[in-house]
C-alpha cells in the first residue's frame, strides 16, 4: 500500500506545505529540496498545480500560493459564518479605538488569526490573517487556551513554552492560575508577552450566551499606551457578547 508520502495527492501536499507566512516564494530547486522530491517530480506537480490556479510563476521565475487556492480556504465553514458575523462589531470597535482589532480560533494546539482590522496608525504587529502560534503565546491564545479541554491544555503547560520577551510567561504552574483567572474573569490583559511593544485586551466568543467558546476577540494597542487597558476591557467584552449572541441566534434558526 502506498505511503501518503509517495500518493499522488501527498506529493502535491507537500509541494504546498513548503508555502508559509516566512517562505512564500521558492524555485523549483527550492521546492524539491524542501519536499525531498526528485526535480522531475516537483517539476510534474508544480506545472499541475499551475495549470489549475493553487500556484503562480512570478516576474523572478520565483512560486508563490495562487489566488484559487486563497478562494477555495476563504469559504472554510468554520470560519466563514464566524468572520461574516464578528466583522460589523469589530467595525464597530475599531471605530471606538482605531487600534488593531483581531479574531482568532483554536487548531489543536495553535493559535490561527482568521479576521483583522487596522488603521494605519495602529501598532505595527507580528501577526496577519493566516497566521499561526502556539495557543500559550498570545493574550488571544491563553483565552482560547483557558475554554479549552483539559487535555489540550495539559499538552500545553507539559510541553516547553517558548520566551517571546522577558515578560512571556512560561512557567506552567504561573499560567494555569493565569488560566484560572481568564475563566473567572472572561477577559485577558496580555502585557507584553509576544513582543515587547504591544499589549492585548482579549475575550473568548460563544455561541449564545453559554455555548462553546469558538474564537477569542482581542484589542491590541501599543505597549507605551498600556495604561489604557483597562478601559478597553468593557468594550472588547461587550463586542465579544454581541458577536456570541448573534452566533447562537444563528445557530438557533439553523436547526
Amino acid at each position: 500500500m502506498s505511503t501518503p508520502q509517495t500518493t499522488a495527492a501527498g506529493k502535491v501536499l507537500k509541494v504546498l506545505s513548503v508555502f508559509d507566512r516566512e517562505h512564500q516564494a521558492h524555485t523549483l530547486s527550492e521546492i524539491a529540496q524542501r519536499t525531498g522530491l526528485p526535480l522531475s517530480t516537483a517539476h510534474r506537480v508544480v506545472a499541475e498545480l499551475a495549470a489549475w490556479g493553487a500556484v503562480e510563476r512570478g516576474e523572478d521565475g520565483s512560486w508563490h500560493i495562487g489566488l484559487r487556492l486563497w478562494e477555495i480556504a476563504s469559504g472554510c465553514p468554520r470560519t466563514q459564518i464566524l468572520r461574516d458575523v464578528a466583522l460589523p462589531f469589530m467595525q464597530d470597535l475599531y471605530e471606538a479605538t482605531h487600534e488593531n482589532i483581531q479574531l482568532a480560533v483554536r487548531e489543536g494546539t495553535e493559535l490561527v488569526f482568521v479576521e483583522r482590522i487596522a488603521g494605519h496608525r495602529s501598532v505595527e504587529l507580528l501577526t496577519s490573517v493566516g497566521t499561526r502560534f502556539p495557543i500559550g503565546s498570545t493574550g488571544m491564545g491563553r483565552v482560547l487556551l483557558a475554554h479549552a479541554t483539559r487535555d489540550i491544555q495539559e499538552a500545553v503547560l507539559e510541553s516547553p513554552l517558548p520566551t517571546w520577551t522577558p515578560h512571556t510567561v512560561t512557567d506552567p504552574d504561573t499560567l494555569r492560575a493565569q488560566l484560572e483567572g481568564i475563566r473567572r474573569e472572561q477577559v485577558f490583559v496580555s502585557d507584553r508577552q509576544l513582543s515587547e511593544t504591544t499589549v492585548a485586551v482579549a475575550a473568548p466568543v460563544r455561541v449564545g450566551r453559554t455555548g462553546p467558546v469558538t474564537a477569542a476577540l482581542g484589542i491590541i494597542i501599543a505597549a507605551r499606551d498600556a495604561r489604557r487597558s483597562r478601559g478597553l476591557r468593557e468594550p472588547v467584552l461587550r463586542a465579544a457578547f454581541e458577536i456570541s449572541e448573534e452566533l447562537g441566534r444563528r445557530a438557533r434558526t439553523a436547526d
